[in-house]
């Protein structure tokens, strides 16, 4: 089985759970704590566009830090440079296996991977 990566934030239970649903498959997905090692302009594009979104679906749009900034929702690049300022704006978690991503919200989600 090709390998799996999960952009993992270790204190969401939700992002726990999908890693627990990984490995309940026999899966030992690459992990990326993203909050400890952000992610690139560049990565964050790749992942849009395995995710098959635009970068405002998964731009957690209920963090303080959000509030207190003023961004063009409709400007792609500006939440790309958001996101890699502030990573804690980026949905967790999303799990990638080859050229398809997932976000596990609900965990459930990531059996469209398998």
């Amino acid at each position: 089985m090709s390998s799996f990566t999960i952009f993992h934030n270790p204190r969401c239970s939700k992002s726990r759970q999908t890693l627990a649903l990984l490995e309940a498959q026999g899966i030992q997905p690459k992990i990326v704590e993203y909050l400890q090692t952000p992610l690139s302009k560049a990565e964050i594009k790749e992942l849009v566009g395995k995710l098959g979104c635009n970068p405002s679906e998964i731009l957690r749009s209920k963090e303080a830090i959000l509030q207190e900034m003023t961004l063009d929702f409709s400007d792609e690049e500006a939440i790309i440079a958001a996101m890699v300022k502030h990573p804690i704006l980026i949905e967790r978690p999303i799990v990638v296996h080859g050229d398809k991503a997932v976000v596990g919200r609900p965990p459930e989600n990531i059996k469209e991977l398998f």
